[in-house]
């Protein structure tokens, strides 16, 4: 019985964002799109992650517009974005009203499928943005952040699937962002998964440890549904298994996918100067395209790796790093075993750091290691070390209900402050999640507008020749 499997491609989001920090501007994809829409992927993985801020704050972009071209381009494929519940596409849990704005503004300008997690797969703080997606009438995918631990067992995973079903989400993520699932455990968790749940599972994982195709392969003869992939000259390392590769792999069986690898290499021959770029200049560096097979000991996420070596170089202290990941995972246990995946992972890691140059452990707490003792960044799948959350938040009381339902609406206050600078309705969204690196994006823009008048001007009046 033929059973194609869909495939997502991550060249536009992830892959850059795991190789090259997120530094592929509109201007490099724009060309090739008409080419991706061919191919006959299931959705195409563009936006959200780090690619908003990135796009401000390092390339001088609106991510809107980006957006928006994207749409204009695909005419026949779904676009798809990774949103973090609460947090959106920000650090910190923001109010619903603004989650709500955002779901709709992004499925209006082109969004098909918003694939939302927590980094605590606290489902509390996915509820609002699953409801804004079925209110919109987009697809709501919510993704479990697979993590090894204690708490992780089978039972784990499936009373959490369902629940995601009962919530209301069109299809389940196996959200593997540091490469930890193994291939018969991927075959055993896929097989549980579609016996207990209806909707459809996609898997998405990053080939860190070197077992990812392995790992598809399994979970593909399990039943997995859809598969995340990169176009080679961005695959392998710290990104996801490369799209030709798996299409190769399954051609031939009941789950070919039909795709045509001329067009793949037209698509692969297209980024490969931008990926040879990016070594020249060092912004792609080799060791991202290794395998670490430690990360199946650390548990740490590709990018958290690279952020951890420039924190340690920062402070002159590139020789403590083995010192770090084996801290990392202490700090993970003492803060619930949550996993490790945007913004938890930052935020683990910079611990450690601490914890690790200091020479005391938790003598120097950062502000959101607190927030994560005091619960509001959720609920965790086992409780704190208390003589540690003593140490950090004394005598606070932590929370235990969902953090945004103490937020007050916030929309009115961004509107009232982005009013100098606004031109479209997308720019408090902006604002409200990035606010300084905004104004300043807004600043650069109004002075760009200001110098095209200007030249226009000047070529009305006869200073150059038009």
């Amino acid at each position: 019985m033929k059973r194609p499997i869909k495939i997502t491609e991550t060249i536009l989001r992830d892959a850059h964002q795991s190789l090259i920090a997120t530094r592929m501007t509109t201007e490099q994809m724009l060309p090739i799109i008409d080419k991706m829409d061919k191919v006959g992927y299931y959705s195409v993985e563009c936006w959200g992650g780090a690619t908003f801020d990135a796009s401000l704050r390092f390339l001088k972009e609106d991510p809107w517009e980006r957006l928006r071209k994207f749409r204009d381009g695909f005419k026949r494929t779904k676009l798809q974005m990774l949103f973090r519940g609460q947090n959106i596409l920000g650090y910190r849990p923001y109010a619903d009203d603004v989650v709500e704005y955002f779901v709709q503004k992004s499925i209006a300008n082109g969004i098909d499928i918003i694939r939302i997690f927590d980094c605590m797969n606290d489902l509390r703080n996915l509820q609002t943005a699953v409801d804004a997606a079925n209110k919109e009438r987009g697809h709501a995918q919510v993704a479990m952040a697979y993590t090894l631990g204690d708490a992780y067992t089978l039972e784990y995973w499936t009373d959490l699937a369902k629940r995601i079903e009962d919530m209301g989400a069109n299809s389940i993520c196996i959200k593997d962002m540091a490469g930890l699932l193994l291939p018969y455990k991927a075959e055993e968790l896929v097989k549980t998964l579609k016996e207990n749940v209806k909707i459809p599972i996609q898997l998405h994982t990053h080939y860190t440890s070197g077992v990812a195709s392995m790992t598809y392969l399994k979970a593909v003869e399990a039943g997995v549904d859809v598969i995340d992939t990169a176009i080679s000259p961005f695959a392998m390392g710290t990104s996801q298994p490369a799209t030709e590769v798996m299409v190769e792999t399954f051609k031939g069986t009941p789950y070919d996918t039909g795709f045509d690898q001329k067009l793949l290499a037209e698509i692969a021959d297209y980024f490969r100067p931008i990926r040879d770029e990016a070594l020249d200049s060092g912004l792609l560096n080799p060791k991202n395209l290794g395998v670490n097979i430690k990360t199946l000991l650390y548990q740490v996420p590709g990018g958290m790796l690279s952020n951890l070596t420039s924190q340690l170089e920062g402070q002159h202290a590139a020789d403590r790093y083995y010192d770090v990941l084996e801290e990392v995972p202490r700090v993970r246990k003492d803060l619930g075993e949550c996993p490790l995946v945007t913004p938890s992972s930052q935020i683990v890691g910079t611990q450690a750091v601490f914890n690790v140059l200091t020479g005391e452990r938790y003598k120097m707490v950062t502000k959101e290691t607190r927030e994560i003792l005091e619960g509001k960044y959720g609920k965790t799948a086992k409780p704190f070390n208390p003589e540690v959350q003593k140490k950090c938040i004394g005598d606070a009381k932590p929370i235990t209900c969902r953090y945004a339902d103490l937020i007050e609406h916030e929309m009115p206050k961004f509107e009232k402050e982005v009013a100098p600078y606004k031109q479209q309705d997308e720019d408090v969204l902006s604002y409200a999640l990035f606010p300084q690196v905004a104004e300043q994006y807004f600043k650069y823009r109004d002075a760009q507008q200001t110098k095209i008048d200007a030249e226009e001007g000047d070529s009305k009046n006869g200073a150059y020749p038009v």
